[in-house]
């Protein structure tokens, strides 16, 4: 039987270029002891009493078909951190729940795109994008940020290829860079989808992760919130990735469509996994700075280690849980220079190319275990490097 060819063109025919993170998986498997840097996977797990307000929420019956497009309670509280965070006014109406950011950006792209459409994305990217462009059917088109930009998106180029397109996707703080982009590049950003009637999606998972620098959600903008659809989700700002809650934020018209989809798909998200999820949000600011703290003091220990050598440079690291390294220096690609480290010294970290183009000669290094242990990495990777770029 012969299967689409929008399923079996997810990846568009090649690897999804993990190759690096999944040998690292198997060589743990198989009790080496390597340090895993790949993924940006919590080391701390969920917070118990999250979990026992979802075990709580089970008990008390929240076991049976929840509201298509998320419960009340979890939809106003979403809507009441959303308005007080932008001071954007935003509703329940303006806000569905969804089975993580992920599901998300599927859904966005099906309420923004035609069968056929062209749908821009910033590259370096997230390693799924492309492929949920293509999953609804869409054409997938990068556009290039520059690591001579410290991969800040030039709003020009976005404007040069935006005639004919549909939308475009961008993340700040961004994902594989650890950038955020500044109020010039997300005020250019804006006047390019004005000017060329682009549907924005922003995926701000990493909102509640910042470094330095101010974080910009584009319904800020002036004439921005009729227009864009925002992901957001739990999995990173209170680690309940394997939960798989998140929501997307949009005008009333755009949500109220997006539900009917939901009916038509995921049918809702499990009701105690959203009692959970509004419990967490309840919990407040405080206990999101509990979560992301370890992710601000570990960026700080690899900027330090990096002081006085020049075979490696890092990208500045303004917020999320990543730091991105340009390897160049060493005269290996991103890939080669991941495959000696994880080959020679046992440390895994993903390759540039990962996550497209722009990305080629640099590595992104997630800081997702105890200090002591990144440390010791960050040495061997310098070690490493400093050996190949004499």
């Amino acid at each position: 039987m012969q299967l689409s060819r929008r399923i079996t063109g997810l990846t568009a025919g090649g690897s999804d270029g993990w190759d690096v993170y999944y040998r690292a998986k198997d060589m743990l498997a198989a009790g080496e002891p390597v340090i895993q840097l790949t993924i940006g996977e919590h080391d701390i797990g969920t917070d118990r009493k999250i979990i026992d307000a979802m075990h709580a929420a089970a008990l008390e019956g929240h076991v049976g078909y929840s509201m298509f497009n998320g419960n009340l309670n979890l939809r106003e509280a979403v809507a009441a951190r959303v308005a007080t965070r932008t001071g954007v006014p935003t509703t329940p109406e303006n806000v569905l729940v969804v089975p993580g950011g992920q599901a998300g950006l599927f859904a966005a792209h099906h309420a923004a795109c035609d069968e056929g459409d062209t749908a821009l994305y910033i590259d370096p990217y997230y390693a799924t994008y492309p492929g949920t462009i293509r999953g609804v059917g869409a054409r997938a088109q990068p556009v290039f940020a520059r690591p001579d930009r410290n991969f800040q998106p030039d709003p020009a180029e976005i404007a040069a290829v935006a005639p004919g397109a549909k939308s475009l996707l961008i993340n700040t703080p961004n994902n594989p860079s650890g950038v955020i982009y500044t109020r010039e590049t997300m005020e250019g950003i804006a006047g390019a989808c004005q000017d060329h009637d682009l549907w924005l999606i922003s995926d701000e998972v990493y909102e509640s992760m910042i470094w330095q620098g101010e974080h910009i959600s584009p319904r800020t903008l002036p004439g921005m919130a009729e227009r864009t659809l925002v992901v957001g989700s739990m999995s990173k700002s209170h680690a309940m990735t394997g939960s798989r809650i998140g929501w997307i934020v949009g005008p009333e018209e755009a949500i109220e469509h997006l539900g009917n989809l939901s009916t038509h798909t995921t049918y809702g998200v499990a009701g105690f996994v959203q009692e959970a999820a509004t419990f967490a949000l309840g919990m407040g600011e405080a206990f999101e700075t509990e979560v992301s703290d370890p992710f601000r003091r570990r960026r700080d220990l690899v900027i330090d280690m990096l002081e006085g050598q020049t075979a490696v440079r890092a990208i500045p690291a303004d917020g999320g849980m990543f730091v991105m390294l340009d390897v160049r220096a060493t005269g290996l690609s991103g890939e080669e220079f991941a495959d000696r480290l994880l080959t020679e010294h046992l440390v895994g970290v993903m390759p540039g190319e990962s996550f497209g183009q722009a990305a080629a000669g640099h590595i992104r290094v997630a800081l997702t275990v105890d200090d002591d242990r990144l440390a010791g990495a960050i040495g061997l990777l310098i070690e490493l490097a400093t050996e190949l770029a004499a």
